[in-house]
């Protein structure tokens, strides 16, 4: 069985994350890490865990103590908090996961000029794998160390890929509309997120800022073999979960959607979790699974293809995906514990 430690078990990913993990058949969960509910039992801070999960949530001190026992280290933990854990989970040749953004981005001072962040062991960055396994598949089976695809570039990413690798758009002309449930910007008290806040409204934020723009545009330069720069804005919807990415090019030539959807099928067709369709995606077919919805329309006026996609931000976005390259990293089958019908209502 494979050992598995979480820090940052209470957040919505950790929670889900442990969700998955408990009904994993190869895995074991060694220990629940978090720093406001130390001591307390996991099922009275998540009622739904009453008798499946029954464990206590230990410090940090503690996690830090059980790490030469494990075999994996997830780590789901805001901006910045996850290095020490990954420095120390690479010494103890525990293979480190982290669901968080501290090792995605390539080049540290990417991680100065959009999180504000002296990034402390920028040897790491040379060493992680970025985590999306329908792109590093190879690369992630051979890793210790993986940075799992943030909920936003995963849904954007997938969208526009083959459209990149096919040379089909006009890199210059890429932009980016995504939505995204209230549950993505974590379970911390914010005014912002308050029900009465964010019920019966919607909002553009982190316009122009958003930290996951680099990330979007570190995967699909690397694709393209040059720099990529695009215009990505995020939205705040009044919903619990899901993403739903619209995304926009200027064809190279001229293409039907018929052609795209087409390209599309044949591009992912290895690929579980990508689901192709003609009907346009919706986060609610989505929902509490780790599948991605995709479809395209063409819009022949414009000569201009909108590419869309739908994930659950909690499961593809986060804690699935995870799972998905924790598979891949101990030789599993790729989709152990995670073929889950979506569920509607």
């Amino acid at each position: 069985m494979i050992k598995a430690g979480i820090i940052g078990a209470t957040g919505y990913s950790g929670a889900e994350l442990t969700r998955l993990l408990y009904s994993h058949p190869d895995v074991t969960i060694d220990f629940l890490c978090t720093n406001s509910y130390v001591g307390e039992d996991f099922s009275n801070i998540y009622p739904n865990f009453k008798q499946f999960i029954n464990k206590k949530c230990v410090s940090i001190h503690e996690a830090f103590e059980r790490l030469p026992y494990i075999d994996v280290l997830f780590t789901a933990l805001p901006s910045g908090k996850a290095l020490e854990f990954g420095k120390r989970a690479m010494d103890n040749n525990v293979k480190l996961i982290d669901i968080g953004s501290d090792f995605r981005l390539k080049e540290k001072d990417l991680y100065k000029q959009w999180y504000n962040l002296d990034h402390k062991y920028p040897d790491l960055l040379c060493e992680a794998v970025y985590g999306l396994p329908e792109l590093n598949r190879e690369a992630i089976k051979t890793a210790k160390l993986v940075a799992s695809a943030g909920c936003y570039p995963t849904a954007s990413s997938l969208a526009l890929i083959p459209l990149v690798s096919n040379n089909m758009i006009n890199l210059a002309s890429i932009i980016i509309d995504a939505k995204s449930g209230v549950s993505g910007a974590g379970r911390k008290a914010s005014t912002s997120n308050l029900y009465v806040e964010c019920n019966e409204s919607i909002k553009a934020y982190g316009v122009t800022t958003h930290r996951h723009t680099p990330e979007i545009e570190q995967t699909l330069s690397t694709i393209a073999k040059e720099d990529i720069k695009l215009t990505f804005t995020p939205h705040l919807v009044p919903m619990n979960r899901g993403i739903l990415a619209v995304c926009y090019g200027k064809l190279n030539k001229a293409y039907t959607t018929e052609d795209l959807i087409k390209l599309y099928k044949s591009f992912y067709a290895k690929d579980y979790f990508i689901r192709v369709n003609d009907e346009l995606p919706e986060t609610r077919w989505v929902k509490d699974s780790n599948f991605c919805d995709i479809s395209l329309r063409v819009d022949q006026r414009t000569n201009t293809v909108i590419a869309i996609s739908a994930i659950d931000n909690l499961i593809k976005g986060a804690a699935g995906q995870a799972i998905q390259n924790m598979n891949l990293m101990f030789g599993l089958e790729e989709t152990t514990s995670l073929k889950i019908n979506p569920i509607f209502a």
